[in-house]
């Protein structure tokens, strides 16, 4: 797979690059890599969650509610 940058795009790349020491291409991957990963996490916590909804494990807006204000007045 190619990825196509403009000049400005690239030189943006290099010198944020250079301030963590590695190269461009290093780090256009591990920006890459780190996004697929977020992305994984992010659809496992959708499933969990829909799996817990289908369980009857959720609280209705009122609860929640509840529960933030108890817990902004501990001390």
């Amino acid at each position: 797979m190619e990825v196509h940058f403009t000049p400005e795009q690239e030189t943006q790349l290099a010198k944020i690059a250079s301030t963590a020491g590695t190269d461009p291409e290093a780090l256009v991957k591990k920006a890459a890599l780190r996004l697929l990963e977020n992305d994984a996490h992010f659809i496992e916590a959708v499933l969990n969650g829909e799996a817990a909804l289908q369980r009857g494990e959720f609280l209705t807006h009122q609860q929640m509610g509840d529960r933030l204000r108890r817990f902004l007045q501990q001390p």
